[in-house]
């Protein structure tokens, strides 16, 4: 059975930075494209960043590039989400979810973690 389970959420002030963690069991990161998304309050899930498995190349939404970094430790299975000059709109719980597709749509996903909450103050 594959758990997914997100951390390091909190609260900052805009300008500051958190680190996401995503662990997983019962499956391999060095076997699946991981990706995180997140959930504004009345808004759809979105797609953030992903790594791929292969190359571990990186792509990232309009709204995070150059502010996220995505990243993964294949030794402990986790990845992390770095998260620098947060803004308000940030605020949203962040899930973590993981497939052999390509593909940045929500609703191809099966499992997810339960999230964890990021609240960016201005």
């Amino acid at each position: 059975q594959v758990q997914l389970v997100e951390s390091g959420g909190g609260s900052v002030q805009a300008g500051g930075s958190l680190r996401l963690s995503c662990a997983a069991s019962g499956l391999s990161f060095s076997s699946y494209n991981v990706y995180w998304f997140r959930q504004a309050p009345g808004k759809e899930r979105e797609f953030a960043a992903t790594i791929t498995w292969r190359y571990s190349n990186t792509y990232y939404a309009d709204s995070v590039k150059g502010r996220f970094t995505i990243s993964r430790d294949i030794a402990r299975n986790v990845v992390y989400l770095q998260m620098n000059s947060l803004k308000p709109e940030d605020t949203a719980v962040y899930y973590c979810t993981a497939s052999r597709r390509t593909t940045t749509t929500s609703a191809d996903f099966d499992s997810w973690g339960p999230g964890t909450q990021v609240t960016v103050s201005s």
